[in-house]
């Protein structure tokens, strides 16, 4: 056996070529390394690049609002000190902690949902947020993740019932169904379709058939269609969309000061700090839009390398569930995957929106976009990852819980013991 794998290895080309070096990147797993340090550097990466741009961003609004330039980047500072403080202590909770307490996560998703609705604090005729002294928790942003966490849970535990009828399939998509109702009624369509997005390719990792898979997909789309058509503030985004010009000072006012944002970076930008859209002409500069200013103050060159930076990031959790996986840890492996699909499908809208390319939805761009509950939430799921990551490098197995699949077989006496026992 070992002569084989020496064989098979002087048979393998030498891993220096650029593919070979990118992958070893990704795959990276010294034994020396207790977790993925590429993965935490690109956290930090981002985290510094938001902080830069949201305080070049911010600046006028909060002059013009709270009459201190530097109001809204102390509280993103603040945001951030608490964000990496949580997610080290979630860096210490085992994932079979996680799931455990799945269903007491998702119940408290819709609770949260439900208080939002009765008591939460209205901007802009959207009701989101609870407020909570002089801040606001958006509680969308935590109803993702534990809604996640409980479907990780759920395909792991219902996997075969998932893939071979559609009474499991089923079950999944009625909590999607409730946890989608309680996003409308907000209302926040952008969430809505995050999370049935990434719930969508959850389910199809996991295994479902195909035709209940589109089947699915075809009606949430048409489902989309109907919520667009019969609100108008939609409509009116979507005709926006079309064509803001015809109306840049109405319905296309927010994409065409987008649009001169990212003419204007052209190739190098303007400078860090030089935007003249965010002086009070783009609206939520320093939040739905900040990637408008930063391709306008960095241009194209420094816009692409953000978001290669993200792309790394996702990437290295879709690796990172496939070797969850690879271990039988399936929990860890489809919450990895539902995170992964989580950022990358949100810097998609994000990006897409302030490019123009799809209609404008509100939503932020990890660790970038100013807003403690999105930073918070996210921070907590990339302490995760890290957790995950940190389990298959050293093989650990929480005491507490029983392994259900480790179940031991009909213990096999050796012929020494058969011997005595006859």
């Amino acid at each position: 056996m070992r002569a084989t794998e020496q064989q098979l290895e002087l048979s393998m080309p030498a891993a220096d070529g650029p593919w070979q070096q990118l992958r070893g990147w990704y795959h990276q797993q010294q034994s020396n390394q207790l977790y993925d340090r590429h993965l935490l550097f690109i956290m930090f990466a981002l985290t510094a690049i938001g902080m830069v741009m949201v305080t070049s961003a911010s600046m006028p609004v909060g002059e013009r609002l709270e009459g201190n330039p530097f109001h809204f980047v102390f509280r993103h500072g603040f945001y951030i000190a608490v964000s990496l403080f949580i997610g080290a202590l979630v860096l210490t909770m085992p994932m079979s902690r996680w799931e455990s307490v799945n269903g007491w996560l998702c119940l408290a998703a819709i609770v949260l949902l439900v208080v939002v609705l009765l008591f939460g604090h209205t901007v802009n005729a959207a009701t989101r947020w609870i407020r909570i002294g002089s801040f606001t928790l958006q509680v969308a942003e935590f109803a993702k993740l534990f809604f996640f966490i409980f479907l990780a849970s759920y395909l792991n535990r219902r996997h075969d019932e998932v893939r071979k009828n559609l009474k499991g399939f089923a079950k999944a998509l009625f909590l999607l169904g409730v946890i989608s109702v309680l996003l409308l009624l907000q209302p926040d369509l952008g969430t809505v379709i995050v999370v049935a997005a990434t719930s969508m390719g959850m389910l199809f990792l996991a295994g479902a058939r195909l035709m209940q898979f589109f089947g699915v997909v075809l009606t949430l789309l048409i489902a989309l269609i109907g919520l667009i058509i019969i609100e108008p503030y939609r409509m009116r985004r979507v005709t926006a969309f079309w064509n803001p010009w015809e109306d840049p000072f109405g319905s296309g006012y927010q994409l065409t000061q987008s649009l001169m944002a990212f003419g204007r970076g052209d190739w190098g930008g303007q400078g860090l700090g030089n935007s003249v859209q965010k002086l009070q002409y783009l609206p939520e500069a320093h939040t739905d839009f900040i990637m408008s200013v930063m391709a306008e103050e960095l241009g194209l060159i420094g816009l692409t390398l953000t978001i290669l930076l993200v792309l790394a990031l996702v990437t290295k959790a879709l690796f990172l569930g496939q070797r969850a996986l690879r271990q039988k840890r399936a929990f860890s492996g489809y919450l990895a995957h539902g995170i992964g699909i989580w950022f990358g499908f949100q810097t998609i809208v994000n990006v897409g929106a302030a490019a123009g390319m799809i209609p404008t939805k509100g939503l932020t761009i990890p660790f970038i976009s100013y807003g403690g509950s999105s930073l918070l939430a996210m921070t907590i799921a990339l302490a995760i990852l890290l957790r995950i990551d940190y389990e298959l490098r050293v093989g650990y197995r929480d005491k507490s819980t029983p392994a259900k699949a480790s179940k031991p077989g009909p213990r096999r006496r050796s012929p020494k013991s058969k011997a005595v026992r006859i």
